[in-house]
């Protein structure tokens, strides 16, 4: 290789008994621009090198070496490298419900959502980097116990119904249908008349309450969906079928272009 050669980006995936809600991303080198998506989980990253601009209702932000960014479970946001250069950084996902039971709240809610202060990035550095492969009871609980400080410094505790999309928009019950049947195929036109609307009137209204179309939305369900399922150790061709994908490679395109990586590397790469 010559001197100087840029090294190709590497994504790493990391689960460990000891934390079943929680999972670990750490990405290097990385030139992908992300579209818009959101997680099930508690996302919480730190930048390593280079630098993003984070887009998300609020923004954008832009990020540097040190920044720590959070997100509360189903909110739209994409990060990307900037000027395409790359970047390094390291996710932390974690469940929402064991999150709420542990911290004895509803839900949270992030006041900042990019935070850039020198206590803050080490304690992201602390729980966004693996434990040894055979932890004791002591390093689980004292990893636990750091990432509710941090999480208890940058959150508030809110009502359930407070973090929820607004049910008094004429849309909601197409989302609620969505959420209970992700993998179906169901028309803008049923959609709507579920609703009591014009497929046009349905869209603009879908649109007020999520910030994007009903086919965006079914999609990311789907692909949050299916990264839940291989998560569990279900085949991709499983994990298509169950999320309504067309077939395994239909998943594979949209899974690859939304995560950087393909649905096998994110089954099985991982440690």
């Amino acid at each position: 290789m010559m001197q100087g050669a840029m090294q190709p980006p590497t994504h790493q995936i990391h689960r460990h008994p000891a934390l079943p809600w929680a999972e670990l991303r750490i990405s290097h080198q990385s030139c992908h621009s992300y579209r818009l998506h959101t997680h099930a989980q508690y996302s919480i990253g730190l930048v390593d090198k280079g630098g993003t601009l984070f887009h998300h209702a609020q923004g954008p932000d832009r990020v540097r070496e040190g920044g720590v960014v959070v997100m509360e479970p189903g909110h739209w946001h994409a990060c990307n490298p900037e000027l395409s250069r790359p970047w390094a950084y390291r996710m932390l996902f974690v469940q929402a419900s064991w999150l709420h039971a542990q911290m004895g709240v509803e839900a949270l809610h992030f006041e900042h959502r990019t935070i850039h202060n020198a206590e803050v990035s080490q304690l992201t550095d602390k729980v966004c980097s693996p434990l040894g492969a055979h932890p004791d009871p002591q390093a689980v609980d004292a990893y636990t116990q750091t990432l509710i400080r941090l999480l208890r410094q940058l959150g508030t505790a809110v009502s359930s119904q407070a973090s929820s999309p607004a049910p008094h928009n004429a849309a909601y019950p197409a989302l609620q249908q969505m959420h209970r049947h992700p993998e179906e195929e169901v028309t803008m036109q049923t959609l709507a008349e579920l609703c009591g609307m014009s497929p046009t009137r349905f869209s603009r209204h879908f649109k007020a309450l999520t910030g994007v179309t009903p086919g965006t939305y079914r999609l990311n369900l789907r692909l949050n969906g299916a990264r839940q399922l291989l998560a569990q150790g279900e085949s991709l061709a499983c994990a298509a079928q169950h999320m309504g994908f067309a077939d395994q490679a239909h998943m594979q395109r949209a899974f690859k272009a939304h995560h950087a990586m393909t649905p096998g590397n994110y089954a099985h790469n991982c440690s």
